[in-house]
C-alpha cells in the first residue's frame, strides 16, 4: 500500500515561495509518476505539475515559469518549489502517485497566499 504525506503549506504574502514535499511509502516510488495537483473552494481539482520516473516534467498553463517539480529518488521524495505566489494560487495542494494506471494520493495541504 503506496501512502503519501505531504508537508510545506502555509500563509505566505503574494511575490513569496513555498516549497512543498511529499514523503511517500511503499517501493514504487522510484518507478512512478508523481504529481502535484490543487484544489481552490467551488473549483475543480486541476493540475500543477508532473514528474516521469526519468525525470520528465509537465507543468499547468498558470504555474509554467514560476513552479518547479523535483524528486529525491533516494529520498522517496517529490517537491514543489513555488515562487512568485499570487493569491489565485491559494488552493488545497494534493501529491499523487501514479503507477499503472492507480493512483495514489496524499491528504493534502494548504497553500494561502494573502497580505
Amino acid at each position: 500500500q503506496v501512502q503519501l504525506v505531504e508537508s510545506g503549506g502555509g500563509l505566505v504574502q503574494p511575490g513569496g515561495s513555498l516549497r512543498l514535499s511529499c514523503a511517500v511509502s511503499g517501493s514504487i516510488f522510484s518507478i512512478a509518476t508523481m504529481g502535484w495537483y490543487r484544489q481552490a473552494p467551488g473549483k475543480q481539482r486541476e493540475l500543477v505539475a508532473t514528474i516521469t520516473s526519468r525525470g520528465s516534467t509537465t507543468y499547468g498553463a498558470s504555474v509554467k515559469g514560476r513552479f518547479t517539480i523535483s524528486r529525491d529518488n533516494a529520498k522517496n521524495t517529490v517537491y514543489l518549489q513555488m515562487n512568485s505566489l499570487k493569491p489565485e494560487d491559494s488552493a488545497v495542494y494534493y501529491c499523487n502517485a501514479e503507477f499503472r494506471g492507480i493512483d495514489s494520493w496524499g491528504q493534502g495541504t494548504q497553500v494561502t497566499v494573502s497580505s
